[in-house]
């Protein structure tokens, strides 16, 4: 891997990866789209609500855009390994682009009343499975590319700012999209989002295109290709546990998805409400991850991960059977803390384990592992507060969570004493 120019850096430094200029524009690239699909996805949860007064509605959100993510997040990883990643990041934000155009402009109500009910939400479901489309090659590319724009040992901290802007932009773009919804409207809040990917098209130009690294393998098939990205990770404990204990939780033990119910019906906030709601959990990450940049969690990091984990539990149980405002408020902060270590830890190792020649693919296998636990996570939590009540469901999640955390506790303690100080 042709690494970028040294930068004078100390090894304690906590600002060493922001003196990349390309880092730069990729993270803020990440924030600006983050905060993009935020805005989206609350403008379109709650006006989905609103309509239908339907839970499973919100969980549809979700499993209509995992399905096509999942479908081809490995083979965008292949993509990725074999050609220029910042060109298929380009082409993935197009289509994002016109997806949101057409939810704009079928959102416009001459337009929209035309269109029945039922086909109005298939329109928005079919729009958000081109979204997980395009998700499914501008993520693993974009994963890969980061490790080309900072030197190895400062992976550790280019992990930690990467965390660091993605959950500045959740905390922003929630609450943006709650007050754009309730000042524009679904077609402006969606015109919003369209401004906002155009601008992250504008910074990928300030980053030059990486030569493909050779793969040691050879011309492969496809197929060949991606069992050898997968093969990999089954054979890497560290990576393999790490991916399917923050599937297995945040599957279970997340209420992002059903949070306009509790805005609408339990706390009875409406959307600004649930802007705030939705910004709680990346409030508390992004201070924690902060914090990080100055104390990492990278030592003795497997078991910060599974405390973390389990903290996360424990503030889920809180927010289930919360009926004041401001404890809701703080047990979702500290749902965000306990994920932001979490985070920090994943992403360190999945900068530092995998050769660069199988980056792509291995980032795939851990954007498929995110994406079945956020976006097929939405569709149970529905599906949950649908079959068992919204209370029940979460505190189910938030009991099940724990009892994942023991489980693999007991099945990796042979983790317990890596080290991933400085990318060792």
């Amino acid at each position: 891997m042709s690494e970028p120019d040294p930068q004078p850096f100390t090894r304690r430094d906590p600002y060493a990866a922001l003196r990349y200029p390309e880092f730069v524009a990729l993270i803020c690239g990440s924030f600006l789209l983050t905060g993009a699909l935020m805005i989206q996805q609350i403008a379109l949860a709650y006006e989905l609500y609103l309509v239908t007064r339907d839970p499973l509605s919100l969980g549809l959100i979700g499993l209509a855009e995992a399905v096509p993510f999942i479908a081809l997040a490995l083979f965008g990883g292949h993509v990725a390994d074999r050609f220029d990643k910042r060109r298929i990041m380009q082409l993935a934000l197009l289509v994002m682009l016109i997806a949101s155009a057409v939810l704009a402009l079928f959102a416009w109500t001459p337009l929209r009343e035309r269109l029945s009910q039922t086909a109005w939400l298939w329109l928005v479901y079919a729009m958000i499975g081109v979204l997980g489309f395009a998700r499914g090659f501008y993520s693993p590319a974009m994963a890969s590319l980061r490790p080309f724009l900072v030197p190895r040992a400062i992976y550790g901290n280019s992990a930690t700012w990467s965390g660091t802007f993605w959950q500045a932009a959740a905390i922003l773009g929630p609450v943006a999209g709650g007050i754009a919804y309730a000042a524009l409207g679904l077609t402006g809040s969606l015109i919003v989002v369209m401004a906002l990917i155009v601008s992250v098209q504008v910074l990928l130009l300030r980053i030059r295109p990486r030569p493909v690294s050779p793969d040691p393998a050879g011309l492969q098939t496809v197929w060949a290709s991606l069992r050898e990205g997968l093969g990999y990770v089954r054979r890497t404990p560290i990576i393999l546990y790490a991916i399917t204990l923050d599937m297995l939780t945040v599957l279970f033990g997340g209420v992002v998805a059903i949070l306009p119910i509790f805005a609408e019906d339990i706390l009875e906030v409406g959307p600004e409400g649930l802007g705030v709601l939705r910004a709680a959990p990346a409030v508390g990450a992004l201070l924690t991850i902060i914090a990080c940049t100055w104390w990492p969690p990278l030592e003795k990091a497997w078991r910060n991960m599974l405390l973390a984990v389990l903290g996360f539990g424990v503030a889920t149980l809180v927010f289930a059977v919360s009926e004041l405002w401001w404890l809701s408020i703080a047990a979702l902060f500290m749902t965000g803390v306990f994920d932001s270590v979490s985070v920090v830890i994943r992403n360190t190792i999945m900068q530092t384990t995998p050769p660069d020649h199988l980056r792509g693919r291995v980032q795939a296998v851990n954007s498929i592992f995110i994406s079945a636990s956020n976006e097929i996570g939405a569709f149970e939590s529905g599906l949950a507060a649908r079959l068992m009540g919204t209370v029940p469901s979460v505190v189910f999640g938030g009991v099940v969570t724990i009892g994942i955390v023991g489980d693999v506790w007991r099945r990796s303690k042979a983790l317990l004493a890596v080290n991933l100080t400085d990318g060792r």
